[in-house]
């Protein structure tokens, strides 16, 4: 009866808490909920003055409208091809960088790495026009590699400044012991950090999908007369006319659209969990 009293008043303690983390989860996954009812819904349903949680009777024609439309399969390429592309190369340039700031000694570093926190913050919405003109200026516009560059730049600072805290999180120790048995300097990173920053290139990897398979403002900007350069954000906005929003269609492309960063955070979060726990460090 000892044991079970304080464990008891515990729980109660923790009740109000867990409360409030269990009504935050259902204010969070709401709007999710009803993107993905409502794209089940028949058009009639959909903006009837007595909503239901759930549908009164199922169907798939939105989802078909949405994989019917123009340029679906094309967008779908697109917005895979810049988000993998421009997530790799942040990957390798930020390894490097970070690799550099945690373990070398140089003049300037101090002043890179708050350079490189101050990329993390600045908002990018506020250089579309430069963007914009230098694009312009050197034959940029309309094109795919405008956009994996762009979100290769969004990107950067935030993979670099994670990396460089795994980086510096793995003992020294380890690398220096693999160098006295014959292991170069690279070999040694190779062979003994780089698969101990698993995790670091999980998170980072997670982030650079999302953002990248996300951005929309880049994409509707730099790609004006190239339609097929477009990415799956843009083409959502093609179910809005002067007659109104296909809201069916809308929520149903919305529900595809979402499944990929979904499948990713479901494949990459155990791991990314896991290693953030055990600090990214195994013995």
């Amino acid at each position: 009866m000892r044991t079970s009293r304080p464990t008891t008043r515990r729980a109660v303690r923790r009740l109000p808490l867990n409360a409030a983390a269990a009504l935050t989860v259902l204010i969070c996954l709401f709007p999710v909920y009803w993107m993905v009812t409502t794209a089940f819904k028949p058009s009639p349903d959909i903006q009837s003055y007595d909503p239901r949680l759930l549908p009164r009777a199922w169907t798939l024609d939105h989802f078909r409208t949405a994989v019917a439309a123009d340029g679906f399969a094309l967008f779908w390429r697109n917005s895979i091809l810049v988000t993998l592309s421009a997530v790799l190369l942040a990957l390798l340039v930020a390894l490097g960088a970070a690799y550099a700031v945690a373990r070398m000694r140089w003049r300037g570093r101090r002043q890179f790495v708050l350079a490189v926190f101050i990329a993390q913050m600045a908002p990018w919405e506020s250089l579309i026009i430069p963007v914009y003109i230098i694009s312009r200026d050197t034959g940029m516009l309309d094109r795919l590699p405008t956009l994996t560059l762009i979100y290769f730049m969004i990107t950067l600072p935030f993979t670099v400044v994670v990396l460089r805290g795994f980086i510096a999180g793995i003992p020294p120790e380890l690398e220096e012991a693999a160098q006295v048995d014959g292991c170069t300097r690279a070999s040694a990173f190779r062979r003994v950090a780089f698969p101990l920053l698993a995790p670091g290139l999980m998170a980072t990897s997670l982030f650079g999908f999302i953002t990248a398979w996300n951005e929309f403002t880049y994409a509707n900007f730099l790609i004006i007369k190239q339609q097929d350069s477009r990415t799956l954000p843009v083409w959502l906005s093609s179910f809005q006319s002067t007659f109104g929003t296909d809201w069916g269609a809308t929520m149903a492309a919305s529900t595809l659209f979402a499944l990929p960063a979904l499948v990713v955070f479901l494949v990459l979060q155990r791991q990314v969990t896991a290693g953030l726990a055990s600090g990214g460090v195994k013995g």
